[in-house]
């Protein structure tokens, strides 16, 4: 599965561990993906699409 939102772009960023003793290792924040299955009312059909929980969030305001 693609690490990357289809709605929002959203896309895995870097950043660091820091230990108790303030060492620091580089590590992946992952955007919270999950495949869901989408109404297009372009096209009057239901995708499959890669989203992200901010983009679901997104489709339930624009919704209703």
């Amino acid at each position: 599965m693609s690490r990357v939102c289809k709605l929002t772009g959203k896309k895995p960023s870097s950043g660091n561990n820091v230990s108790h003793s303030n060492r620091k290792t580089k590590r992946r924040f992952l955007p919270n993906l999950m495949k869901k299955k989408v109404y297009n009312p372009e096209t009057g059909k239901v995708e499959k699409m890669v989203i992200s929980a901010k983009g679901l969030r997104i489709l339930k305001k624009k919704m209703s």
